[in-house]
């Protein structure tokens, strides 16, 4: 790497050869900086990420992950993980070299952000970032090992308490918005069907056969950055055909009445998440029910599904879980306690041998 003047133009310029992802040596140059520091800066910064061994600072290696996972990842989902990741990551680990970051390192990091007033469920999904950039760098660019391990987890991947509607909470609440007829019709699917905020979104009518009684699910919506994005829904088990019963079928019909230049592939919704969480706040607030939040609407069907008898199996079909040990894992603490029916049943079994 050589860093020189540029004659021309009186600012630095660095000329500087690296190895390309397919072995090849090149020659560059970078020009345009105002102090020959801040060009030797940039051009060993630069060659660390070429090289993208572990001797690199982790604000280096970051930029390697961004552009690797970018390919990889859903547009929705790089957005939230840099997030995360440029706030509550990089600013205390970003000079470091990632081979000395080590798991005391990290145990610091957990304790200053345990001292703040953060959920449980964010402090987990913080140290699963950081945990995701090392296990990169342990995969693919020579780091011995990954000291979040070392350092153990903060917080919980699950809230204590999940809060949810009975059906007797809903319906009140359901009263209180029935005077605007999307946001009946919204709250009632997301209610009666479990489906996820992004699925509801992205429906359209051809996605509804009122004949057949079901709704297919084979997208999801995001307002990105001002746009509207639809995009392939969360897992394969995504994609799925729900059932409804014939009451929303009748609220469906009757809301595709009313849709002025009627378009089977319009959005049904054409609303956003705060739209919906605006209305769900004044529905709270008119009927006095608990507050709880619009995904929590899903917890309420599944809930509900749960106090019917259905199987976790039948659940998870329902709710698109890539697993049934989603569901389990999710809703066990719902499922009620059959220890004393059990033993009742083997005490009646025993005692028919008996008599």
């Amino acid at each position: 790497m050589r860093t020189i003047r540029d004659e021309n133009t009186g600012k630095w310029k660095v000329d500087y050869t690296y190895v390309d992802w397919l072995g090849n040596r090149k020659r560059s140059t970078k020009r345009g900086f105002a102090t020959k520091r801040e060009a030797e800066e940039w051009g060993r910064s630069f060659l660390a990420q070429k090289q993208a061994d572990n001797t690199m600072t982790f604000g280096d290696f970051l930029e390697v992950y961004y552009e690797d996972m970018e390919a990889r990842l859903k547009e929705h989902t790089m957005i939230s993980k840099k997030y995360v990741i440029d706030l509550k990551v990089l600013p205390y680990f970003k000079d470091m070299k990632l081979s000395d970051i080590k798991a005391s390192t990290v145990r610091k990091w957990q304790n200053e952000l345990m001292k703040k007033n953060y959920s449980d469920t964010y402090l987990k999904s913080i140290n699963n970032q950081l945990s995701a950039i090392l296990n990169h760098a342990v995969r693919f660019y020579e780091l011995k090992s990954n000291p979040c391990r070392k350092a153990g987890s903060m917080g919980k991947g699950q809230a204590d308490d999940m809060e949810f509607w009975t059906k007797e909470e809903f319906d009140a609440f359901i009263e209180h918005v029935m005077d605007k007829h999307t946001s009946y019709l919204a709250f009632s699917t997301l209610y009666w069907t479990g489906m996820r905020i992004g699925e509801l979104l992205a429906l359209t009518p051809a996605d509804v056969d009122v004949n057949k009684k079901t709704i297919s699910i084979t997208k999801s919506y995001q307002r990105l950055k001002s746009r509207d994005v639809i995009t392939e829904p969360k897992t394969q088990k995504s994609k799925r055909t729900i059932s409804i019963p014939s009451f929303l079928v009748a609220d469906y019909e009757d809301y595709f009445t009313r849709i002025y230049n009627f378009d089977v592939n319009s959005r049904i919704f054409n609303v956003t998440k705060g739209y919906l969480s605006s209305e769900m706040r004044r529905g709270v607030k008119e009927s006095g029910v608990k507050k709880i939040r619009l995904h929590d609407l899903r917890h309420s069907h599944a809930s509900h599904l749960i106090e019917l008898g259905f199987t976790p199996v039948a659940i998870a079909e329902r709710l698109g879980h890539e697993k049934v040990e989603t569901t389990l894992n999710t809703y066990v603490h719902l499922y009620p306690n059959k220890q004393n029916e059990i033993a009742d049943k083997l005490d009646a079994e025993y005692n028919e041998e008996a008599d």
